[in-house]
């Protein structure tokens, strides 16, 4: 596809010309084009498999055993110096090398992973400055220290002699920019920069990321699956699919009249509500979980002489009251810290807490045999299906595996009816006839996973679903797929959900009522329209206006 031209008074930055990437003669991008100016901001969309990762590691040759045909002509020289086009494809490595991080940086997608884990974040800032600047140690540890202050990090020269354990979520991504921008880069690639953020954080990132292109001018490719940071911040936008560049133009053409059907379909794949209201009487009849006053601690380690002889506390959830009636959802939202995962974690019994938590009336006793029961009763399903399923083990046994302690009365072929069955439910009916009950978790896809995991929990018929972040890892087609498939289960089978979440979105289109938590503590709860259209906390409309861009 023709890429858009640039203004006439800029010559590219960055000219992309038949771009093909190949793994052991298979083709994964197709021969795309595409022109970043200086300055400007251009977003590569797509969803998972599209390409668009591949494409933009691809210009620096960061793609092991990749075959790369085509041409990436880059101005590389700093402002004040002649410019000359040079291929980043047919560079030496060594030319490559001092391009890398000096005028072309990048964001990786996990600051945990990306970061390294045996040195300070200002060891691993610095460590640029003295490659690429010559600066010498105490120099590029003090512009380190300034790189972090620039970035909004607090105290920062503390922060610089922490470990990437020892920050935040937020903090890491900062301290990644800080590094990338350590040498005032060209060229900026970030790689979903916001994806591992809850709402409030993705908007203080993007937001400190426009800042920071506008006050050094340079320009940034933006990939991303989200639709609301593309619209937020980018100038242009080029959407992938299956590899190939179908389409791509400025962001409010193409989001105003899409051309391509595969980018009317992202655009459309917002999370639609469809879920039934509540039967009269609900909120009277004994709920599926209630709790009154939960609270949950951890002993932390104090500071001196003190923490000798004893510990401190950490109160993780602050005196939560919850309740959940059959077919209902109740969401809870806030951002990373806030207590929401501790109180789905209580509600599983698999922490101590203090108060009254019941599942059906019943309290968890914290002893495995007289706790069975219950675990038939409330199932969970988590953020990351990858994660969750076990390697080792075929689907077959993954979705079965509740049934070995449930139904130990089952025999094998009525044990594998039932594995059936449950895929089915969840919009899997080939895993029969397509060999799939031998396969590992591995061999399908993100959405495939996710429904796997539903399906793990749905076999023991339970009554309550916790769902922590249950689309969060997901594209944004499939994430709509899984909360049509939730909804459907819902209205089916009456059952309740306890939905964990950042995204508004996401608890607007699934939830009946929605507590909003920070720091432990819940600031209000509610219907979720009332909560949501007319706030009354502070915190709640900043979380609503950040999920609005």
């Amino acid at each position: 596809m023709t890429p858009t031209a640039t203004s006439p008074m800029n010559q590219p930055l960055l000219c992309v010309r038949g771009l093909r990437v190949a793994f052991d003669g298979k083709e994964v991008v197709h021969g795309i084009d595409f022109d970043i100016a200086p300055g400007e901001k251009l977003a590569l969309v797509g969803e998972s498999g599209s390409g668009k990762t591949v494409s933009a590691l691809a210009l620096l040759r960061l793609v092991q055993n990749a075959q790369l045909c085509g041409s990436a002509q880059f101005q590389a020289s700093q402002p004040g110096r002649a410019s000359a086009a040079r291929d980043l494809l047919a560079l030496p490595e060594r030319a490559l090398r001092a391009i890398r991080g000096k005028e072309i940086a990048m964001i990786f997608q996990e600051p945990m992973s990306a970061l390294n884990p045996l040195f300070t974040i200002g060891d691993q800032i610095a460590e640029t400055l003295e490659l690429h600047e010559a600066l010498g140690k105490r120099a590029a540890r003090a512009a380190a220290v300034e790189l972090l202050a620039e970035t909004g990090i607090p105290d920062p020269a503390r922060r610089a002699g922490a470990f990437p354990h020892q920050l935040s979520g937020g903090q890491r991504q900062r301290a990644m920019i800080a590094m990338a921008l350590a040498c005032q880069p060209r060229l900026l690639l970030a790689d979903e920069p916001t994806t591992a953020l809850d709402v409030a954080l993705r908007a203080q990132i993007l937001d400190l990321l426009d800042a920071l292109q506008r006050r050094h001018g340079m320009a940034v490719l933006l990939i991303t699956h989200d639709l609301n940071l593309v619209r937020r911040f980018a100038d242009r936008v080029a959407v992938m699919e299956n590899g190939h560049l179908v389409e791509q133009g400025a962001v409010a053409d193409v989001f105003s009249a899409p051309a391509h059907p595969y980018t009317r379909r992202l655009i459309d794949s917002r999370p639609v509500r469809d879920v039934a209201a509540l039967a009269p009487g609900a909120g009277r009849d004994t709920g599926v979980l209630e709790a009154q006053r939960l609270r949950v601690s951890y002993p932390v380690a104090q500071a001196g002489m003190r923490g000798w002889f004893r510990k401190g506390e950490f109160v993780a959830v602050k005196g939560a009251d919850l309740r959940i009636a059959r077919a209902e959802t109740v969401g809870i939202i806030g951002e990373s810290g806030s207590g929401k995962s501790t109180l789905a974690l209580a509600a599983l019994g698999l922490t101590p807490y203090r108060g009254a938590l019941r599942i059906e009336g019943k309290a968890w006793q914290g002893r495995a045999r007289l706790d069975r029961p219950l675990r038939r009763v409330v199932q969970v399903v988590f953020q990351d299906p990858f994660s969750s399923l076990s390697p080792r083990m075929t689907i077959e046994e993954i979705v079965g595996e509740g049934l070995a302690v449930h139904a130990s009365q089952l025999s094998l072929a009525e044990r594998r009816v039932r594995v059936v069955a449950a895929l089915a439910d969840v919009g899997l009916p080939e895993a029969d006839t397509r060999g799939w009950l031998t396969r590992y978790p591995h061999e399908f896809s993100g959405g495939q996973r996710q429904r796997i995991a539903i399906a793990r929990a749905l076999i023991v018929q339970p009554h309550l679903l916790v769902l922590d972040e249950p689309t969060s890892a997901l594209d944004v087609t499939v994430q709509k797929q899984v909360l049509g498939l939730l909804q459907r289960l819902q209205r089916e089978r009456g059952l309740a959900y306890l939905l964990i979440t950042h995204d508004v979105a996401v608890v607007r289109a699934m939830a009946h009522r929605v507590l909003v938590m920070k720091d432990g503590a819940v600031l209000e709860s509610g219907a979720i329209d009332t909560v949501f259209d007319t706030p009354a906390h502070d915190y709640t409309r900043q979380l609503v206006a950040a999920a609005q861009g």
